[in-house]
């Protein structure tokens, strides 16, 4: 059900005024509208893609059910970002402590087993294969690499280009912190992906179209909007 056209002009804050005025499926402009920055924030603290889209869905649905504690005083994109961080965030608890308790029940040998399953039945990723240039797969993976206190400052701030009191805000941390972690951030990466990676920053964790209907779709249909 794709947006009527003139809406697509509205604020986001008058698109939230309507959806809590009675007019629930305008949520899709929301989420069109926010999707790749959703994507690189919750993409910043989890690795999975299969992960990322079920977190990103259940952020929309936590953010769409808490629509009347949004307060204007803040921007709606900051808002929605601290809701999809503390969900990826939850998420990756969840999943340590499964791992966790995964790790002290089963035995070397069964371990070691389900390892070798997992490489033999692992396919490459499509998104990922589907990446123009070389230099995008070169900074994606210089990101994957550092800590994770760096990568989360790193892919709000110069990959979905945030601003310093915004990234502070999504993560809770200050003005301060934000300049320092990407200041250690930007060392590290450069090492890796040289002086070319400013013209390819914007290049990198796509959230390409068929992915973003997916998880429209998805968010909409659990909300019965659809």
């Amino acid at each position: 059900m794709p947006p009527i056209a003139p809406l697509a002009t509205l604020s986001d804050a008058d698109v939230v005024e309507r959806v809590r005025g009675g007019e629930p499926a305008l949520f899709e402009i929301l989420m069109r509208r926010h999707n790749q920055r959703i994507y690189r924030a919750v993409r910043a603290v989890l690795k999975d893609e299969h992960e990322v889209e079920d977190v990103m869905q259940q952020a929309y649905i936590n953010a769409f059910t808490h629509l009347d504690q949004f307060e204007e005083r803040a921007q709606f994109s900051t808002w929605l970002t601290r809701i999809a961080l503390n969900e990826a965030f939850r998420q990756r608890r969840k999943m340590r402590a499964s791992q966790s308790r995964e790790a002290l029940s089963s035995d070397v040998d069964a371990n070691r087993g389900e390892l070798m399953d997992t490489i033999a039945s692992g396919q490459p990723d499509p998104e990922r294969q589907a990446y123009a240039q070389e230099i995008s797969r070169m900074l994606e993976d210089a990101v994957d690499a550092l800590p994770e206190t760096y990568r989360t400052v790193f892919m709000l701030r110069d990959i979905e280009g945030l601003s310093t009191s915004e990234t502070g805000a999504g993560l809770g941390l200050g003005e301060e912190a934000v300049k320092t972690r990407l200041h250690r951030a930007r060392a590290l990466v450069r090492r890796a992906v040289t002086a070319r990676i400013g013209e390819a920053s914007g290049m990198a964790f796509q959230f390409h179209a068929p992915r973003c209907d997916r998880v429209v779709a998805a968010v909409l249909a659990k909300l019965s909007l659809c």
